[in-house]
């Protein structure tokens, strides 16, 4: 796969995060007016999407039990979640918002419940 435009730049704010329905599902975060961060929208812990979450930092928290997860490394951050979850490439190019689940950036697995 290559990357895919998942949404316009002004359609997600600093801050936030998205939905994306990809060949997997993605939680889109944008960071600043330059950065986005793209990860898998499942909570490693339980089945809940991570884009309903809060954005804290370089952090996304679930809304569910409050794991946080590093928007880096994929890696939790908090309990309960003890595993990571996958991190893609992500970046914002003419006046989009691009991810390519093809270029995982970590080796986590996809949460499957």
């Amino acid at each position: 796969m290559a990357f895919q435009r998942v949404a316009d730049a002004d359609q997600l704010k600093v801050g936030h995060a998205l939905f994306a329905d990809l060949d997997e599902p993605v939680c889109v975060v944008r960071l600043d007016v330059d950065l986005v961060k793209a990860v898998h929208d499942t909570c490693s812990h339980e089945d809940y999407p991570l884009h309903e979450g809060w954005v804290e930092g370089n952090a996304i928290e679930c809304a569910l039990h409050g794991s946080v997860f590093d928007l880096d490394s994929g890696a939790p951050e908090s309990l309960p979640a003890v595993r990571a979850i996958p991190v893609y490439a992500a970046r914002i190019d003419d006046d989009g918002i691009w991810v390519d689940t093809a270029q995982q950036l970590n080796d986590a697995r996809p949460p499957r419940h």
